[in-house]
């Protein structure tokens, strides 16, 4: 593989560079990371961030991988990054689906974060639990898994796949923690909420009206 196999990304090199900046920006604004279990899962975000968007638009490492170890040939231009598609032999019409697929884990994500974040800016030290807060009682850790999920069908990579599970534990794990200490705090206010609201896995039921 010689520079003009991949000249086609490095093109696209100052993408990289900005949608990484503005990516390692948006966690640290949205999410607010406080204690040290808070900036490691902020940390490991961060990191896919920059795994992602290094290859996406930068150096194509996991398609680089793939041709030198195993008996694949992936053509070596911008769109071989869709690999579902590409692996498949879906072609374009692949990647149409894996995009249409991940726009609506992406968006659901985003909302998600900025919606959560919206609600505990303005809800000071209250027990929140409406707008997205009635929908799940962790909406800001499940937007961050969907983004997650949203990336990996688009844009799968070698560092990203393993990035994945880690961020689901940590913030699953997170979650938990944080609601020993809302029980200690609330009390039976939270004990009510946490029956009717699941932690990050939406009953479907509560949807309507939680949007707005």
């Amino acid at each position: 593989m010689n520079v003009s196999d991949y000249a086609e990304w490095t093109a696209l090199w100052p993408y990289a560079v900005l949608l990484i900046v503005v990516g390692v920006w948006a966690v640290h604004h949205f999410l607010a990371p406080s204690g040290w279990r808070e900036w490691s899962g902020a940390g490991l975000v961060q990191a896919f961030i920059i795994a992602l968007y290094a290859e996406m638009y930068g150096f194509p490492l996991t398609i680089y991988l793939f041709t030198s170890l195993l008996p694949l040939k992936i053509p070596l231009v911008h769109s071989s990054g869709h690999l579902w598609a590409t692996l498949l032999g879906y072609g374009r019409l692949g990647v149409a689906v894996e995009a249409m697929i991940s726009f609506v884990f992406l968006v659901s994500g985003l909302l998600l974060i900025v919606k959560g974040w919206v609600r505990v800016y303005f809800g000071g030290d209250n027990l929140l639990t409406e707008g997205v807060y009635a929908i799940v009682r962790h909406p800001q850790y499940l937007g961050i898994i969907l983004l997650v999920l949203g990336q990996i069908i688009d844009w799968p990579t070698i560092p990203t796949l393993a990035l994945a599970p880690v961020i689901v534990w940590l913030y699953v794990n997170l979650a938990k923690r944080e609601e020993v200490a809302l029980m200690s705090r609330f009390g039976s206010r939270f004990v009510e909420y946490r029956q009717r609201v699941p932690m990050l896995i939406p009953d479907w039921h509560l949807l309507r009206g939680t949007w707005g």
